[in-house]
């Protein structure tokens, strides 16, 4: 059976705006459906780390938030806090970055709430016993509330091919923990050259896992959980992931904790893909790189493997821009992603997400 993907351009006009289109295809895609009078709702975002400019506009986001209003609910603007030292490496940090890019809530009539807390160490452990993962660490206000609607930048990624719901939540609702376990099947280890022996990451090692020989800091993978706050502690780049495992693993981690984060929202959840700016890397690099296709418009889903499908569909079926960094698959119907990142299999995670039964690669194209 095909899900529904609700589709809207970017056209407009003086009776009809962009904002009165995207609260048209939310309401089509059944908000109303999903959410109750005082739920408590996560709209899980990126904010963009400072310096990024392609992470989605927060006037949208407001719409957003209006239309959840409309319905009773009560809405937070959420994201957990990143793995590594970057500008949304802990709440406060995390916080003032969103603020500076837009999203205070003079702007989009919400308040801030980060899903890990202080250092991304508020996790709540959730069952799923699957392949890869058999708990996921997911931030604990994404599990606490009572609903979640994902606004997700779709763009191209480094290790996923592409970015879109099925990583925005995933990756995105993760605690430190989680995202370690994601990218890395170890420990994380220290650089000896870089290492200048402040001994700062031992200090904050809540799990006495780092100690300090011959003045350098060395971990031991016995007693470390992976927490990966040594990388956030660290101010001199000393503490580094070992990077061991294949692109496949890493994807089917991302897709299982998806699972995880959806497990306690079944009937709970919307997903929305903003295929705009779309970009060669993650929003969490501190730049975005010119876009590689025009803007396309927005899509709405309850289906998490639809949406992400059908947006990659999008994506391909446009002529690539020149002057980028495409330089192969500028046809319409080339596969864009592949073109930048050749060793990639992108569709591994959908193929992946609908084995999980997380939903369906077959979909209807409904245009709003």
């Amino acid at each position: 059976m095909k899900s529904k993907v609700y589709f809207s351009d970017l056209r407009a006009t003086y009776k009809k705006n962009f904002l009165k289109k995207l609260r048209e295809i939310i309401t089509a895609a059944g908000l109303d459906n999903i959410l109750e009078k005082r739920d408590l709702v996560a709209v899980k975002l990126h904010f963009g780390e400072k310096g990024n400019t392609a992470y989605v506009r927060p006037v949208f986001v407001r719409d957003v938030v209006e239309s959840i209003k409309e319905t009773g609910g009560f809405p937070f603007l959420t994201d957990s806090n990143t793995l590594y030292a970057g500008t949304r490496g802990d709440a406060p940090h995390h916080h003032i970055t969103a603020i500076q890019n837009g999203f205070a809530y003079s702007v989009v009539d919400a308040p801030v709430i980060i899903a890990d807390g202080l250092r991304g160490r508020s996790e709540t452990a959730v069952t799923i016993n699957q392949k890869r993962v058999k708990r996921a660490y997911v931030g604990s206000e994404i599990v606490s509330a009572d609903a979640l609607i994902s606004i997700a930048h779709f763009k191209c990624h480094e290790l996923a091919g592409f970015g879109g719901t099925i990583k925005n939540i995933g990756m995105g609702c993760a605690s430190r923990r989680g995202k370690m376990a994601q990218h890395a099947d170890v420990a994380p280890k220290i650089k000896k050259k870089k290492c200048i022996g402040c001994g700062d990451c031992r200090r904050h090692c809540a799990h006495r896992a780092i100690a300090m020989v011959d003045k350098k800091a060395v971990i031991n993978p016995e007693k470390c959980i992976g927490c990966g706050e040594c990388l956030l502690i660290c101010m001199h780049d000393a503490v580094k992931i070992q990077w061991k495992q294949s692109v496949p693993e890493f994807m089917e981690k991302m897709v299982e904790y998806t699972m995880g984060v959806l497990k306690n929202k079944k009937d709970k959840a919307l997903f929305i893909n903003f295929i705009t700016d779309i970009t060669p890397a993650c929003d969490c690099a501190p730049y975005n790189d010119a876009p590689i296709v025009r803007d396309i418009g927005v899509v709405v889903s309850t289906d998490p493997v639809a949406i992400d499908q059908a947006s990659a569909d999008l994506v391909n079926q446009e002529k690539g821009l020149t002057g980028t960094c495409l330089e192969k698959g500028l046809k319409a119907g080339e596969d864009k992603f592949k073109a930048v990142y050749p060793k990639v299999n992108w569709q591994h995670q959908l193929i992946y997400a609908e084995k999980l039964g997380l939903g369906s690669r077959k979909y209807e194209l409904i245009s709003i």
